[in-house]
């Protein structure tokens, strides 16, 4: 696809992030946006500042771990633009610790928003898609941790190699069937983001009991934060979203320097040779400053 006035697109996480920059790329582009989040100030915000820059945008408050929400989200859609050209599937969020250490509330919030969301966008969406036999994309938002051995969240790694594998076999699908509708998945380094907050989004119902922090689990929540606050600004990732929307180009790897961890982990897999802590690599490259 690489005209974009006057279609649509619909993302989701688009409140703020990564989600946001894309949707402000999208008008820019002359794209009908529709917006949808969990988090339903920071999605009216967005709305009101979207249509102040000319934007025609649709707000719609969504759980994408509900799959009745995302069935909402496209109704909405079409009943006010009547297509969809481009689908992000952006919203994530981070918690839990080690595989057994994460608590099962970690576990089904992190599944439900990173996993079932991307799964819910791409079993209400595609069909669409493919009945309006025209030009479309659908754009999946892993990380490079779906990409690397391990990381210090289980549940937030196994959703994102999960979805590089769901957007893979969606790829090769579509791709059988000469179909119209092509397919990127997005692992993004750290990105300027508000992921480190997640928690002010989690369902009461899985929220975990509270618990105080040691003074290593705090340094390195501080240390972590910095290097949010130092990382990639979000419009630099919705460009080369768009890049690669254009060019039809699958794997979308915003922080190229990333690639040498990625290299040691599939060296490693070659080799038959047991993971190794991709850590000292990982630290090096979210030095603030690097």
């Amino acid at each position: 696809m690489k005209e974009f006035k006057g279609k649509v697109a619909v993302i989701t996480g688009a409140a703020s992030g990564i989600g946001r920059a894309i949707a402000e790329r999208c008008v820019s582009e002359g794209m009908n946006a529709v917006l949808a989040d969990v988090d339903e100030a920071s999605l009216a915000r967005a709305e009101s500042e979207l249509k102040a820059l000319g934007g025609d945008v649709l707000a719609v408050r969504t759980d994408v771990a509900r799959r009745k929400d995302v069935e909402q989200l496209a109704r909405q859609t079409l009943d006010a633009f009547g297509q969809v050209h481009l689908l992000v599937n952006n919203a994530g969020v981070g918690a839990g610790g080690s595989a057994w250490e994460a608590t099962w509330n970690d576990w089904d919030w992190v599944i439900g928003v990173n996993l079932w969301g991307v799964i819910h966008g791409v079993k209400v969406f595609t069909p669409l898609m493919l009945k309006q036999n025209v030009e479309c994309h659908i754009v999946n938002t892993s990380s490079a941790a779906g990409l690397l051995v391990g990381g210090g969240s289980a549940p937030y790694a196994t959703t994102k190699h999960a979805v590089v594998a769901l957007s893979e076999s969606l790829y090769l699908a579509l791709e059988q069937r000469k179909s119209l509708v092509k397919v990127s998945v997005l692992c993004p380094g750290l990105v300027r983001t508000n992921i480190a907050d997640s928690e002010l989004h989690r369902p009461s119902d899985l929220k975990n009991e509270p618990v105080e922090m040691s003074a290593e689990m705090q340094a390195g929540l501080k240390m972590f934060r910095a290097a949010i606050d130092a990382a990639m600004p979000p419009a630099q990732v919705a460009g080369a979203v768009f890049d690669a929307i254009r060019n039809e180009q699958f794997y979308i790897l915003s922080h190229p320097e990333w690639l040498e961890a990625v290299q040691m982990r599939t060296d490693k897999l070659l080799r038959m040779e047991n993971p190794q802590n991709p850590t000292a690599i990982v630290m090096r490259l979210i030095k603030p400053g690097n």
